[in-house]
């Protein structure tokens, strides 16, 4: 539990302006949180908040020294990992005014506040598109993974998926072949129909994207994404493996986004997740969501808990609660 407290209360969205994709870190008694969202008046990018109860945030501006040569022209879902007291920063980044450019990049700092440097190269240059980097460490032996979100292009169904790929002891180079985690194949996880993309018309461009992952009970869960982030129907479901590498299990993919989705209306398109404890073990899912009127997504975070059709958020929620910690 946070400290001298046996309970929560809190109300979503917890930060009122735009913060998407948002990733939140707990160091020590601290929790930061990093999302895709506007640069600070210093120029630097990957809005941080900062808390010490999950109540009430305060920004801390941008973590990120921006890129220079050659020049960032957009940055999206940080995440962040500490080991051995440094802490590494994975984003994707285009440096050309489009989002076909974004590639994964790592920065490090021993500041969980920033500045963070990058370290000057590409995480994966074969791979082409890659976004939503996602590092795992894996709690039985220590080996650190990145999970991703790439593009399938030459064989059905086409569109965004989801792979993972071993880190490098340094955890700045990835080893090893790339495996896929899942791949959009249900009507809630296409993207676009008609979708002008990469100088060509696809009929049916498929999504899913945002990875976060967790061990439990002896499983490998990987939560993500699908769907259009834009529309109402953009939300969680999971896969399920007994390693890192997989192979990972479709989980009633068919039935929709069984572990997060939206209240007509009232929480649009809630997801890009992460996934974080308190002190006292309780787990917590922080997601974005649209509001009614669609200008902005925020952060928002409720419990997950487990069913006996595996993992659930327990909202979402944009009441105040009180939560048992």
């Amino acid at each position: 539990m946070l400290p001298g407290m046996a309970e929560l209360t809190y109300q979503n969205p917890v930060w009122p302006g735009h913060f998407a994709d948002p990733f939140v870190l707990r160091v020590g008694q601290v929790y930061y949180a990093y999302g895709t969202g506007p640069r600070d008046p210093r120029g630097h990018e990957i809005p941080v908040l900062r808390s010490t109860n999950l109540a009430n945030w305060e920004s801390i501006g941008g973590a990120l020294t921006p890129l220079s040569n050659p020049k960032g022209v957009s940055y999206w879902a940080p995440e962040v990992v500490q080991r051995h007291g440094k802490f590494f920063l994975y984003y994707s980044a285009s440096t050309i005014p489009s989002d076909e450019g974004h590639r994964l990049r790592v920065a490090t700092s021993y500041d969980p506040g920033g500045p963070f440097m990058d370290s000057g190269n590409l995480l994966l240059p074969e791979q082409g598109f890659t976004i939503d980097g996602s590092p795992f460490i894996d709690p039985k032996d220590g080996q650190a993974y990145l999970f991703f979100a790439t593009d399938f292009e030459s064989d059905d169904p086409v569109g965004t998926g989801v792979c993972v790929v071993r880190l490098h002891e340094n955890l700045m180079q990835t080893t090893g072949k790339v495996h896929v985690v899942v791949r959009a194949t249900a009507p809630w996880q296409i993207y676009q129909t008609d979708r002008n993309y990469k100088g060509r018309m696809w009929p049916v461009w498929n999504c899913v994207e945002g990875p976060n992952v967790l061990f439990h009970e002896g499983k490998y869960y990987c939560l993500y994404s699908g769907g259009a982030w834009s529309s109402e129907r953009y939300g969680v479901g999971f896969v399920q493996a007994d390693h890192p590498l997989g192979p990972w299990h479709p989980t009633a993919i068919s039935q929709g986004p069984t572990v997060l989705e939206g209240i007509p209306a009232r929480i649009i398109g809630p997801g890009h997740n992460s996934l974080f404890r308190t002190p006292g073990g309780k787990l917590f899912m922080a997601y974005h969501a649209w509001d009614p009127a669609h200008t902005a997504r925020r952060m928002f975070f409720d419990p997950l808990i487990w069913t006996p059709d595996g993992p659930k958020v327990d909202g979402p929620t944009d009441e105040k609660r009180t939560v048992r910690l």
